[in-house]
């Protein structure tokens, strides 16, 4: 068996429920383990949802018994002693690379990561995205969002702000999507786009509409909280992406079924990686990936 820690918002659920799949499709037994929110339901503490619930999407989940064998720390006197003599027996695998094909090859791992790379799921991107399906909304203006979009070369921006704004994340993720990235993935899409409408998502609706106010820029602001997952539809919906460097985004582009879409990526997701073009074309293929100076690399 293989148990997948899940972790973070809906972006790094999806990935991990994606490995998940990906492993399934070469004959393991996988099973998913959301100890982390269930622990923080029953505690009370703040925490994310775990969103993966709201897409009704069907997986296994490991049980307390399966988790604690596979980590070893039952809490039992017997467990405890046991450990003292002969030392712990995790089978915890770490995420410690941006692509770990090795995993593939592992039985009876705990893996914990957030197995972001896109290389890990080409392959099954089109069974990825037939069961991930959004239920419907029950905002109207979200339907008629999309059956406007069906009729446009619609484009979708991300821009996060707010928590990236944070000493927190602001080391992390701020630096990366410049006005010149957005500048330069906008000129690219114009170059090759007829006509191109511009739908931006962002958690700063105002700087969106001080920043964006041309007559083809439309700033959707109207999903939030349990419905921002919404944005993440439209995303999808619209026949090509700019994304931030946000998981978000990203799957709002990976769900974008049309042929012959533009999806475009900061060249760096955080200021930790080391972003050397060829490595990260080589993990995201199909993707243009533009630098911080505006510039496709």
């Amino acid at each position: 068996m293989i148990i997948i820690h899940v972790m973070g918002g809906l972006g790094n659920q999806l990935y991990q429920y994606a490995l998940y799949e990906k492993l399934k499709s070469l004959g393991k037994e996988v099973k998913l383990d959301l100890y982390a929110y269930k622990e923080a339901q029953e505690s009370d503490r703040e925490w994310r949802s775990l969103e993966l619930e709201w897409l009704g999407l069907d997986y296994e989940v490991c049980t307390p018994e399966e988790r604690k064998r596979f980590l070893d720390n039952g809490m039992r006197p017997v467990d405890r002693i046991r450990r003292k003599l002969t030392g712990r027996k995790d089978r915890t695998v770490k995420e410690t690379a941006a692509y770990m094909p090795e995993i593939f090859d592992m039985d009876d791992v705990y893996l914990y990561g957030f197995w972001g790379c896109e290389r890990y799921y080409t392959d099954i991107i089109p069974l990825l995205q037939q069961k991930i399906v959004f239920p419907e909304s029950g905002h109207p203006r979200n339907r008629e969002l999309a059956d406007l979009m069906a009729r446009q070369n619609a484009v979708s921006i991300h821009i996060r702000r707010k928590d990236y704004l944070t000493v927190a994340d602001g080391r992390r993720y701020m630096g990366i999507c410049t006005d010149a990235y957005y500048e330069g993935a906008m000129a690219f899409i114009a170059e090759r786009v007829e006509r191109p409408v511009f739908y931006i998502f962002s958690d700063d609706a105002d700087y969106a509409r001080k920043h964006y106010d041309k007559p083809n820029m439309h700033v959707v602001d109207w999903n939030t909280g349990k419905d921002s997952m919404y944005d993440m539809e439209l995303m999808s919906r619209c026949r090509h992406n700019i994304c931030a460097n946000s998981t978000f985004s990203i799957w709002g582009a990976r769900l974008n079924k049309n042929a012959g879409k533009i999806v475009i990526r900061p060249l760096r997701h955080d200021n930790y990686e080391v972003a050397d073009a060829k490595t990260v074309h080589a993990d995201w293929r199909g993707w243009i990936l533009i630098d911080a100076a505006g510039e496709v690399v």
